[in-house]
Order: structure tokens, then C-alpha cells, then sequence
């Protein structure tokens, strides 16, 4: 009761800024049957669909989860397109800002114009896109300000896609599309939080020490900009060359804000984004039970199952990718698992997993184009999706601290935008984005006493 006074409080001091947001890019309405929470810890593991992990054998912390009846699942949620970067603004902006790619942060560029203002789409464009559609490549403009985002069609024929392989790929489920919205505010839950007196930290394993501003790559010591200027790096050995890139920018969507990068507000800077590892980082906040109101939690690349070409067995990229379990690299997913029981033991053993509402939630950011799997031939000869393929589905796992009930399976159809309208709910937000969309559904039955 007290937080959320303090937070009350807090509002109304920064009234002008609240009332901005709010009348900018949320429509005021409020989930009212998701409960109040006062923790919430999102861990995002990477590129496999729920076909491929549930029932792994090598993912087996995970699938006991799945059997221990304290665990929610969510059976009919999608990541709602391709690629990673996309998915992850989606979870925590409800838009894709107008970005389609997993193009870095341009850092600090002032002069800049984001995608919101400009109307291009900052796209990978394997193919050409369809008329009407500009594009840019290259790094992404630092995203704010209010406008326009991209729209995300049922089936991508131009931009994520790999001719001869995948001359099509469902987004969602490749039936459902998100029409382009013109209200786009260029903010995410970090923005709602800290307006609402709530604190908020992104954990990135594999961080460097010295913080993630002007970084997009890192193995923990060096990152993309420093590698090269090692006194003998000369001398490096050439096999398998180059460093793992274990840390990624584009799997620390908050980074890509401006009002992150240039700390617009007291409590909503860099300093919020952190590694895994010393005295401000993940497991040290679990273990004293000082841990903000959400935690993002992101493994680095070899260990949230995405994999590196430079790596070892237990990080290398999977062999081929159908959309089942043949063809896996086991050894990424067992890495992967085995980051989850990590992550999920130190959570519950906190002292923080005892008080008030709190709630673990596990989830894929897409299903790293696997549709080959639900590929059919039509009567012309042609390949198609039949309209029932659980395309780019995905395992999202929902546990509380405070459910009283058997634990259910929800066949309800979520995507990214149900789980941000679910979190702004919990923390009194208003819906933010896309995720007020009138076909959005907060996932109550997973969050539910």
C-alpha cells in the first residue's frame, strides 16, 4: 500500500509529463480484472516455437515446469513477426516504431529523424518492398516522438524472407495482420514506469562492465568498438576468429529509446540497464531482495537458445530449423535450460518472491521462421499455409506468487501486444500503443488469484 501511494504521489508531481503520455499514445483504459503487481520478471529466450520446446527432452527444467501444475501456460500466443529486434519493442512499446530489422541503435544522434516521424520502414528488404513502401537500412534512428509505425501484414513476402527457402513467412499466424496505427508515442513501459513513480531494470548477461551506452556487441570484456584496439590484437588467433557476440543490442530494446539514451527523466537512464553479474546486477538484486518493480531479464546469445556461428557445441546454431524437434541443436537447447533453472531458482529463493504480487513470465520472442513444417500443397501445385498452422507461436509461461488455484492452459489467442496490456494493467498503467487495440486481450486468466 505504501508503493503505491508513493507512487500516486509521484504522479502528481510529474503531472504535466503523465498527462502528456497519456493523452498522447494510451486510450485510458485499464484492465481491471488483472490483479496489482508489484514484481514482475520477464526472462526472453529466443527463436524456437512452442512445438520445439514443449515435450524437448532436452529442455527438461522447463518441461517440469510445464508439469508442475504451478505453472500458467499460454497455448495460443504468437510472436507477432520477424526479425528478433521487432518482437522485443512489441513486448515492451506495443509498435514496431516503424523498424523491421535488427539494425543497431544510431547513439545519440540528435539530428536524426526516428521511422515514427519519417514514414520509412528501417528494414532488412531481402526483396523489394511492395509500391508505396520506403524504406532505410542501416542503424536505427533513436525512437520518439508521435506518429506512424509500420504495418504488419499476415504473410511478409519482401522483407524477412530467403528466396528458394522462404518465399513467404507468416507473421502471427499468418492470417491475423496489424494495420499500421498513426498514434504511435515513441515510448515503452520504462517511459509509463518511471512517470508512475515505479522503477524498472533491463539485465543483460554478458554486459560489459562498463555499461551498454555506444555498444552492440559483446562477449563480457571486449564489444564491437574495442576488440580491434587490444595491444596484440594483431596476434589473435584466426579460427574461429573475432569474438562470440554474446551480448546484443538488439535484445535490449530500451536501449534503442531516446529518452533511455539521453536519461529525459531521473530513474529512466542507462544506469537501469545492467548485467547479470557484480554488485548492481541481476543476482546480486535477487539476493538482497532489492529488485525494481519489472525486471526484463535477457540471457546473452548462447544461452537464450539463438546461438552463434562462432561458438561451441552448446552455443552453434541449430543444424536446420522446420518447425519441429529433429533438426535442433540439443546442446543449445540444454544451454538454454539450464539458464532458466538458473534464473527461476534464484527468483523464487529471493526474499522479494514473499512479499506482495509477484510473477515470473518466460517467453520466446519468435519462432526463427520454422514454417516449413506447416507448408501444403494447394490443387494448383502451389505451397501454402492452410489458415490453422500455429506459425510463429511460442511457449510463454506465466508463475505467481499469489495464485490459489490449479494452474491452467489458456487457449485464449495472445500475442506480444496481450502481454504489455497485461503489464501495464498489473502496474496501474493505461494500455500503451498497440496493446489498446480493441482485438488485444490482457491475459487475465494467466495472472488470475
Amino acid at each position: 500500500m505504501l508503493k503505491r501511494m508513493q507512487a500516486a504521489g509521484a504522479v502528481l508531481a510529474l503531472g504535466v509529463a503523465v498527462s502528456g503520455i497519456a493523452a498522447a499514445d494510451e486510450d485510458g483504459h485499464r484492465e481491471s480484472r488483472v490483479p496489482q503487481l508489484d514484481h514482475v520478471f520477464v526472462i526472453m529466450l529466443e527463436n524456437h516455437s512452442y512445438a520445439q520446446i514443449v515435450g524437448n527432452p532436452d529442455a527438461p527444467f522447463i518441461n517440469q515446469m510445464l508439469a508442475s501444475g504451478r505453472v500458467n501456460v499460454a497455448a495460443n500466443y504468437y510472436g507477432v513477426g520477424h526479425p528478433s529486434f521487432t518482437n522485443y519493442i512489441e513486448v515492451l512499446g506495443g509498435s514496431n516504431f516503424g523498424i523491421r530489422s535488427d539494425s543497431p541503435p544510431d547513439w545519440h544522434n540528435a539530428s536524426c529523424q526516428p521511422n515514427l516521424l519519417t514514414g520509412l520502414v528501417n528494414a532488412d528488404a531481402t526483396l523489394a518492398p511492395p509500391t508505396g513502401v520506403g524504406i532505410e537500412q542501416g542503424p536505427v534512428c533513436p525512437i520518439a516522438g508521435r506518429g506512424t509505425d509500420a504495418d504488419t501484414p499476415a504473410v511478409d513476402s519482401w522483407n524477412e524472407v530467403t528466396p528458394g527457402t522462404f518465399n513467404f513467412l507468416a507473421d502471427l499466424d499468418g492470417v491475423r495482420s496489424v494495420p499500421a496505427r498513426h498514434d504511435i508515442q515513441g515510448i515503452s513501459i520504462a517511459d509509463q514506469l518511471v512517470a508512475a513513480g515505479l522503477s524498472w531494470k533491463s539485465y543483460q548477461e554478458s554486459l560489459p562492465d562498463a555499461g551498454a551506452d555506444n555498444v552492440d556487441f559483446s562477449n563480457g570484456t571486449v564489444t564491437d568498438r574495442t576488440f580491434k584496439t587490444l595491444p596484440n590484437a594483431a596476434s589473435l588467433p584466426a579460427s574461429p576468429g573475432g569474438y562470440v557476440a554474446l551480448y546484443a543490442a538488439k535484445h535490449n530494446p530500451f536501449v534503442y529509446f531516446r529518452s533511455v539514451q539521453e536519461n529525459t527523466a531521473p530513474g529512466l537512464g542507462l544506469a537501469n540497464v545492467v548485467g547479470f553479474d557484480g554488485p548492481r546486477g541481476l543476482y546480486a538484486d535477487l539476493a538482497t531482495g532489492r529488485v525494481p518493480s519489472f525486471s526484463f531479464i535477457a540471457p546473452n546469445q548462447c544461452n537464450d537458445q539463438h546461438g552463434r556461428g562462432n561458438g561451441d557445441s552448446f552455443c552453434g546454431y541449430d543444424p536446420s530449423d522446420a518447425g519441429t524437434q529433429a533438426g535442433l541443436n540439443p546442446g543449445l537447447i540444454a544451454q538454454g535450460d539450464a539458464t532458466v533453472r538458473r534464473i527461476v531458482t534464484s527468483i523464487k529463493a529471493s526474499p522479494v518472491w514473499r512479499e506482495g504480487h509477484d510473477a515470473i513470465v518466460l517467453l520466446w520472442d519468435e519462432n526463427d521462421y520454422s514454417g516449413a513444417a506447416a507448408l501444403s500443397t494447394s490443387a494448383n501445385g502451389a505451397q501454402v499455409y492452410p489458415s490453422n498452422a500455429p506459425l510463429n507461436q511460442v511457449l510463454v509461461t506465466v508463475e505467481t506468487n499469489y495464485r490459489r488455484g490449479p494452474a491452467v492452459t489458456s487457449t485464449n489467442f495472445y500475442d506480444h501486444f496481450s502481454l504489455l496490456k497485461t503489464l501495464d494493467a498489473g502496474f496501474g498503467l493505461p494500455c500503451l500503443n498497440h496493446a489498446c487495440d480493441a482485438n488485444v486481450s490482457a491475459m487475465t486468466d494467466l495472472f488470475a488469484p
